[in-house]
């Protein structure tokens, strides 16, 4: 079992930063492949970014590449996702997810464990 509690969001204007982090409980973490979903009001939950257990792989949704950047800790059993050039668009509440074996890391269904999700607003 793998508990997760995301932190780091809150406002920010337009061209700012945040990292998020996602602390994961229990001490098979560095098995888990680790992604980021995000869901905007009205909206669909989407994928935004996912890392493989060893961090060697990584990938992201079209429209963050060159922004946004995944990362993980296995020592500290964290995942971060740095936001850069945040842009209106990208408000949402964010997601960490995790899951032993993924064929699929753009699919929300795959991922069995998931956060509560932390509230990233960037303001125009």
């Amino acid at each position: 079992q793998v508990q997760l509690v995301e932190s780091g969001g809150g406002l920010v204007q337009a061209g700012g930063s945040l990292r998020l982090s996602c602390a994961a409980s229990g001490r098979t973490f560095s098995s888990k492949q680790m992604g980021w979903f995000r869901q905007a009001p009205g909206k669909e939950r989407e994928f935004v970014a996912a890392i493989t257990w060893s961090g060697g792989n990584t990938y992201y949704t079209d429209s963050v590449k060159g922004r946004f950047t995944i990362s993980r800790h296995n020592g500290k059993n964290t995942v971060y996702l740095q936001m850069n050039s945040l842009k209106p668009e990208d408000t949402a509440v964010y997601y960490c997810a995790a899951n032993e074996f993924i064929r699929t890391v753009t699919a929300s269904s795959e991922y069995d464990y998931w956060g509560q999700g932390t509230q990233v607003t960037v303001s125009s």
